[in-house]
C-alpha cells in the first residue's frame, strides 16, 4: 500500500477506521502574541489576597468571562499597597501585574486621570505619562487592540475601587 506524502497515522482511540493525515507536522502556526506580554505576566509578586484593604472592587469581562479582584491600601491620598486576584487570560494578568507594580506611591488624583485615559493608549501613544506609566505603552498599543477589553479589565477594576470607595466593612 502506498502512503501519501507526509505519512499517514490511524487514529485508534476515537475510531480505528478513520485515517488522520498529517501533511505537515507540526502545523505552521505563527506566534502572534508579543513575548513582552509573557514576561510581564510572569511577574506575580502582587498576585494575592489582601486582608486589611481600604478599597476593593470585583470586575468581570462579560465577553470572555475574565474576573479580577482589586485590593488597595490608600494612605495620605496615595496607593501604599496594591494586590489582585484573577481568573483570566494572560493579557489581563500582564495588565494587572504592570498596574500593581507601577501605581504604588502615586497620588490617587493622578492615577484616576491616567486610568480614565488608558483606553486612548490603543489609538495613540501620546498621552502625557510620567516615566513610571510609560511602561504601559508596551502592552497598550495598536498591535494588541484585539485584546483591548482583556487589557483594560484591571484598569476598570482599579478605577471602580477608587471611585466607589468600596471599603471593607
Amino acid at each position: 500500500m502506498l502512503w501519501p506524502r507526509g505519512g499517514m497515522v490511524t487514529q485508534r482511540i476515537a475510531n480505528p477506521f478513520i485515517p488522520v493525515r498529517f501533511w505537515a507536522w507540526p502545523p505552521d502556526i505563527k506566534i502572534t502574541m508579543n513575548q513582552e506580554i509573557f514576561k510581564i505576566a510572569l511577574n506575580t509578586e502582587n498576585l494575592s489576597h489582601l486582608k486589611n484593604y481600604t478599597h476593593f472592587s470585583k470586575s468581570k469581562n462579560s465577553k470572555c468571562g475574565d474576573e479580577i479582584k482589586i485590593y488597595l491600601i490608600i494612605k495620605n491620598r496615595k496607593i501604599v499597597n496594591f494586590k489582585y486576584e484573577s481568573e483570566s487570560c494572560i493579557y489581563c494578568q500582564a495588565s494587572a501585574s504592570l498596574l500593581s507594580r507601577n501605581l504604588k506611591n502615586e497620588p490617587v488624583i493622578k492615577i484616576k486621570k491616567f486610568l480614565s485615559q488608558a483606553p486612548f493608549l490603543f489609538e495613540k501613544n501620546e498621552l502625557s505619562l510620567n516615566s513610571n506609566l510609560k511602561k504601559f505603552s508596551k502592552i497598550m498599543n495598536k498591535r494588541n487592540i484585539a485584546r483591548k477589553e482583556c487589557l483594560l479589565l484591571p484598569f476598570k477594576g482599579t478605577l471602580k475601587a477608587l471611585i466607589q470607595n468600596n471599603t471593607k466593612k
